[in-house]
Parts: C-alpha cells; sequence; structure tokens
C-alpha cells in the first residue's frame, strides 16, 4: 500500500536531533511512511514566516500529502493544535497560532479539526508539554497518513475562520502605473525579497519588462530602499549588485540584486505587515 508522504518543517536549526525523533515517531506508527522535509531553518518562533513557507512549498505536491508544521512560540498553552483539510486535498498538521494563513488565503481551507489529545498523543509523553513537534503532531501526522485514523477522528471541528489572523495579511492596491504591497518572505540564502504582488496584478497596473520603476520600501515608515529599478526577466538584465525587479517562482513580484544579497544590504530583516513596498512607473 501506498501511503502519502509526510514533509516536516520547524524552527529546531539544521543540526538539531529532535527532527530526527519526530521521523521516528512516524516509523514506529508504520515503517513504511516516508517523511522529507521542508526547511528546520525558519527564523524561531516567526510563525509567519512558516506560513509563507507552506505558500511556498504546499501547492507542488500531490493531493494528500501531509504537511508538519512546528513553529510553536506558545508549545504547552491554551492554544490550539490542529489539523487543516485544504481544499487542494493536503493536509497541514500544526499549532493554530497563524501558521494557516497564508493558505487559506492562496490554496483555500475546507475543514479544520482540533486534535484530541486523549487518543492522538503519544501516550508514553503525558507528562512534559515542551515539545509537541514529538508528542502530538508527528504522532497524529502518522497516524492519519497510515490510515489508522479518518480526518474526523482527529478531533471536533471548529470554524475555518478562526485560524486566520486578518490583521496581519493585506491584499496589495493596484492602481494605474502604482502598486502598493507587503513583503511575504525573505528568501534569506540568497537575500531575496518576495512580495505579496501578483505578476499578473503588476502587468495590469501597467508595468512591463524593461521599465525603470520606483521602488520604495518602508518598515513602520522608516524608509529602507527609494530608487529606480529595471524590471525584467531575471537577474542577469543588470549588472552584478545592482537591483532588479523580477517575476519570481511563485509569479510573485520579487526584488534581488544579481549575485547579490538584497535583504543584507538593505537591512530586510524580515516580512509581514510592517514592511510595505511601493512601485510606481
Amino acid at each position: 500500500m501506498k501511503y502519502p508522504t509526510i514533509c516536516m518543517m520547524t524552527d529546531f536549526g539544521p543540526d538539531n536531533s529532535s527532527v530526527c525523533t519526530m521521523k521516528g515517531v512516524c516509523s514506529n506508527i508504520c515503517p513504511d511512511l516516508i517523511t522529507t522535509d521542508i526547511t528546520h531553518s525558519v527564523t524561531p518562533f516567526n510563525t509567519w514566516e512558516a506560513s509563507s513557507q507552506l505558500k511556498f512549498v504546499v501547492p507542488f505536491w500531490p493531493k494528500g500529502t501531509i504537511f508538519v508544521s512546528v513553529v510553536d512560540p506558545g508549545v504547552g498553552t491554551k492554544r490550539r493544535a490542529c489539523v487543516a483539510k485544504l481544499k487542494d486535498g493536503n493536509y497541514i498538521v500544526t499549532p493554530d497560532n497563524g501558521t494557516l494563513t497564508h493558505v487559506y488565503y492562496e490554496i483555500g481551507i475546507e475543514e479544520i479539526r482540533e486534535i484530541d489529545e486523549t487518543v492522538n498523543r503519544l501516550p508514553s509523553t503525558r507528562d512534559t508539554s515542551i515539545f509537541h513537534g514529538r508528542d502530538l503532531f508527528a504522532y497524529c501526522a502518522a497516524k492519519l497518513a497510515a490510515n489508522i485514523i479518518t480526518f474526523e477522528e482527529v478531533g471536533p471541528a471548529y470554524p475555518v475562520e478562526e485560524v486566520v489572523l486578518h490583521d496581519t495579511f493585506y491584499n496589495p492596491i493596484i492602481k494605474e502605473n502604482h502598486v502598493e504591497g507587503n513583503i511575504i518572505i525573505v528568501f534569506k540564502h540568497f537575500g531575496n525579497i518576495f512580495t505579496n504582488i501578483t505578476y499578473k496584478d503588476f502587468k495590469k497596473a501597467g508595468f512591463v519588462e524593461g521599465d525603470y520603476v520606483d521602488v520604495k520600501i518602508t518598515y513602520k515608515d522608516e524608509i529602507k530602499f527609494n530608487e529606480k529599478v529595471l524590471f525584467h526577466k531575471s537577474f542577469g538584465y543588470v549588472e552584478t549588485s545592482q537591483p532588479i525587479i523580477f517575476s519570481g517562482s511563485m509569479l510573485d513580484i520579487c526584488l534581488a540584486l544579481n549575485q547579490d544579497s538584497f535583504a543584507k544590504k538593505y537591512g530586510i530583516t524580515s516580512a509581514g505587515k510592517d514592511w510595505k513596498v511601493v512601485f510606481t512607473k
């Protein structure tokens, strides 16, 4: 029998043995389960970053895949532990702390259920409350993947609208020759910046490849970047270390430096509602 893959993401760091422990729990439930990694280098406690990473990864996995996201600053408190069934047929097992916000808007959530810890928690861990990634999320995900429980047996359903931090997510403003949005991802390795403005909306506003565009980036009204930038297909249309606007791999409008780090050079340290980007033709 072929089982769905379990994809794991945490803020534990790349050298932390805790992830291997989570995979061991899955293997004990069913040795035939396949687990793989999204990343374990999410900025510690940054649920917005976890949310945006899921938006980046989930659409490219087949229906039925189970994603385990453990970025959990409220571990052991009354925050809910949940499983979300997405409208594309995939599942996310996660703390209910805003991590589902991007997939709610970009993919859609069909139903959400709170994990019933009386039956879907590793029994030997009742006396500890600090490692729900192992004791609750991996354990429940493995039971779901192995068909030991159905989605309905995860626990009680509750309203989908309750999982979203609406005040953290804004739709871009699209006008003729003018677009405003927010930074949603900072690609730390290369320093590229992803916005919530789609390529389609950028073109609709009147921008075309070859244009030089006035770009202003602010953080809580502090100007971080204010320059004229070329909009084109890829990095190589500008000289090394020069900025470029382009359509990213998710068809979002992005900013980068050719063979250099935009984030590092201009102090773009995080993402979210406080990071505003304005493009003017």
